[in-house]
């Protein structure tokens, strides 16, 4: 009897494992593919092997290059080069200093008072200091893989180089590619190095020779400073998110959900948050004839960075979300209290957090 009750209980508990090694492996997981509330690490964790990637992230740009919309858009067009300069870590009361000296320089004409003409002009500065910042980093890193100093970069000598930061022994890859040798690449870095050959054409202006120069580099690493580059950038987000093919985006296209299925209450909020930010962008700024279909020359223009109308269609829209008192001007308060919309950094509790932690 007693056996019989012990093999009962090992029964019992072997019952028990075999069903909680079952919900374990069934367990549903939040999709990788979508990240929507986590901030986009934007430093370059290896410095040698990023500076000669076309960067994930364009500063300025409304758009990434997946198809998400850059929620630091804003602050990127409102501080410009000074971006990095506020951060979580950052002392309020100097952050706030910074601010009050950032709204004087955008109250052009000194009425105390910021009206949309004026913050168009600093958001059209700002931009141009990002394009300046990638300028600045093109001509070094253009320098790196230009190693004759020529002033023109082959495929070969730009595959090189990047193959050499991925660990690949620069000499021997070299000297493979010079006798047509295979290259033995796994197949990521393979499709890679073609998404990246498919942009280098696209980059080499009429007539092409198959050789890049400076200027033709900076729009293989930022498509932003091209026309031609701009237009093929839009091509790709178009091609990625059009579902039918018919080189337009519909409402339904753009708020669509990447693959996967959230299960849980903190992907559906994530999922809520996507659709609604998603159809307000689409309807309020994109679809700019307001007929429920965005072209692609609509996906252009909402793309290029130095566009003036879109430069003022932003301004007002910052304007709004700060103007408690409907003047559609900002005043210094207004500012200050809507300062992590602008800055990311919270200037208005600094008070308050002194005082809880004494």
């Amino acid at each position: 009897m007693a056996v019989e009750r012990r093999l009962g209980w090992q029964n019992l508990l072997a019952v028990s494992l075999f069903l909680l090694m079952l919900l374990l492996s069934t367990h549903v997981r939040a999709r990788p593919a979508v990240n929507m509330s986590a901030p986009k690490d934007k430093s370059l964790a290896n410095k040698d092997d990023n500076e000669i990637l076309p960067p994930d992230h364009l500063n300025g740009m409304k758009m990434e290059l997946d198809g998400h919309l850059n929620k630091d858009f804003h602050q990127e067009v409102f501080l410009g080069k000074d971006l990095e300069e506020f951060d979580e870590d950052s002392e309020p009361r100097r952050n706030r200093k910074k601010l009050i000296d950032i709204f004087s320089k955008v109250d052009f004409n000194k009425d105390h008072s910021v009206s949309a003409k004026e913050m168009q002009r600093w958001i059209m500065e700002k931009t141009e200091e990002h394009f300046q910042e990638a300028m600045l980093e093109n001509k070094n890193s253009f320098h790196l893989v230009d190693p004759d100093g020529d002033g023109h970069v082959t495929w070969d000598e730009y595959r090189i180089r990047f193959l050499a930061g991925k660990g690949f022994n620069e000499k021997e890859t070299a000297e493979k590619i010079k006798n047509n040798e295979d290259l033995k690449l796994d197949e990521e870095t393979q499709e890679v190095l073609e998404s990246l050959k498919d942009r280098w054409f696209q980059a080499d202006n009429p007539p092409a020779d198959q050789l890049l120069n400076e200027q033709e580099f900076l729009a293989f690493l930022h498509p932003e400073h091209s026309r031609g580059m701009l237009k093929y950038m839009v091509k790709e987000i178009m091609r990625d998110l059009d579902q039918d093919g018919d080189q337009k985006l519909t409402l339904p296209e753009f708020i669509s959900l990447p693959v996967g299925t959230v299960v849980n209450q903190q992907g559906q909020e994530m999922d809520d948050s996507w659709v609604s930010e998603r159809k307000k962008e689409f309807e309020s700024v994109m679809d700019a004839d307001h007929d429920g279909i965005v072209t692609m020359e609509e996906l252009e223009e909402y793309m290029d960075p130095m566009n003036e109308h879109n430069a003022l269609n932003e301004a007002k829209q910052m304007i709004a979300v700060a103007d408690e008192n409907q003047n559609h001007n900002l005043e210094l308060d207004e500012i200050l209290k809507y300062s992590e919309y602008f800055t990311g950094s919270k200037l208005m509790d600094y008070a308050r957090n002194v005082h809880e932690e004494f």
